[in-house]
């Protein structure tokens, strides 16, 4: 069994490492493309360095660029490499643009394809990630999900129960193996931080960073939550030239961090503020209270279960949401299957070989069409979901 892995942004590679190991482990030949998509030291080439990654063995060396021309790069350069590798099967995770190329020039090369992290919904689709996702699940053979509330968004969109495959987190599986490591290092005391005497602040959303009004209004709020708890602000690259000083006093930025070093921020946090994703699930399993300024998640488990709240970016409200939380932390739940053995989960089924008849088709196209959310549609995860008074 030959399988061949897609890498491209910072998230990816800590999706990738878990599965990565297991197949190795387990005696599969496998193939690491990064695709390059994020190609600086502080957003890739750490990454590769803390969580023990062997150096791929092809850099597509794409870089940034539009959403058009960034995947119109990776798929011109991802072909001719699949063409000659032909593996067994091609797994990508996620839901950068990285993940979207390399789906479908897989797909069209009649190789089997493996979507890592499938059937999350936001129903938000001015999120390229929405539309990169649900394009992924469905030229996708075999699809891995995190939990049962992404399960039950595929067979709602009518694909076949042999394609969904609930393994687990395969974040929490990488986590899990590294928070010992992260949690002896210095990062707190370097920084003159304690825990549980700081927040902790992402951004790098263009919904959030890129919109001035919206900016204004969360750096004002982030102001008065200081008042209450200091703030520390890892600066994404795209969000750096837009908060240069435009910060409140009480907010303390950092250069982007390694994973061990922002782990050990998260769990050292009093409360996380962020628009990412994979935040929200690191300080579910860290217990670590999660406030989202976003007015959707495609991770509904973790307000149902976890630690996070979807707020949206109403000034006032995240002022209040946050003051409450500090005064009154939640008491969460770890979802069931974020237990650290997803990838080994995900690669028993890979090496099983089974693809359902490598068939991509859902069950009946035309019911599928009917059943499928529509951009507008109230979404189809909990209420507790979507922001709260907005």
């Amino acid at each position: 069994m030959h399988v061949l892995f897609v890498a491209g942004a910072r998230p990816n590679f800590m999706k990738v490492a878990p599965v990565l190991a297991a197949a190795v482990e387990r005696g599969a030949a496998t193939t690491l493309v990064h695709t390059g998509q994020h190609y600086d030291a502080a957003m890739s080439g750490v990454f590769f360095d803390e969580l023990g990654l062997r150096a791929p063995d092809h850099f597509l060396d794409i870089g940034s660029g539009s959403h058009a021309g960034q995947t119109a790069g990776v798929m011109t350069a991802f072909e001719p490499l699949l063409a000659a590798v032909r593996p067994d099967v091609v797994v990508v995770v996620g839901d950068v643009n990285s993940t979207l190329a390399c789906a479908l020039v897989t797909a069209k090369s009649g190789i089997p394809l493996a979507h890592v992290e499938a059937g999350l919904r936001s129903r938000d689709w001015s999120m390229p990630e929405e539309v990169n996702r649900v394009v992924v699940d469905r030229v996708s053979d075999l699809l891995f999900v995190t939990s049962p509330d992404a399960a039950g968004n595929l067979r709602r969109e009518g694909y076949r129960p042999d394609q969904i495959h609930l393994v687990g987190n395969v974040m929490v599986d990488t986590l899990l193996a590294n928070i010992e490591r992260a949690r002896a290092r210095p990062t707190l005391s370097r920084l003159g931080l304690h825990a549980g005497g700081y927040g902790l602040v992402t951004l790098h959303r263009p919904a959030n960073v890129d919109d001035p009004d919206v900016l204004a209004g969360l750096l004002g709020a982030l102001g008065k939550v200081a008042e209450q708890c200091p703030l520390v602000f890892p600066l994404h690259p795209r969000t750096r030239a837009r908060v240069e000083g435009r910060l409140p006093a009480g907010v303390t930025t950092l250069p982007p961090a390694g994973y061990l070093d922002f782990l050990a921020l998260q769990a050292g946090a009093r409360v996380v503020l962020t628009d990412s994703g994979g935040v929200q699930e690191e300080t579910t399993v860290l217990g670590v209270p999660c406030l989202t300024l976003r007015d959707t998640t495609e991770r509904a488990i973790t307000v149902t279960e976890g630690t996070n709240q979807v707020i949206g970016t109403d000034p006032e409200r995240v002022v209040a949401v946050a003051t409450e939380v500090l005064a009154r932390p939640p008491r969460p739940r770890r979802p069931a299957l974020w237990d650290g053995r997803a990838g080994e989960r995900i690669v028993e089924i890979l090496l099983a070989g089974d693809y359902g008849g490598h068939g991509r088709r859902p069950t009946d196209i035309t019911a599928q069409t009917a059943r499928t959310a529509p951009p507008n549609a109230a979404p189809a995860t909990p209420r507790s979901v979507a922001a709260r008074g907005r």
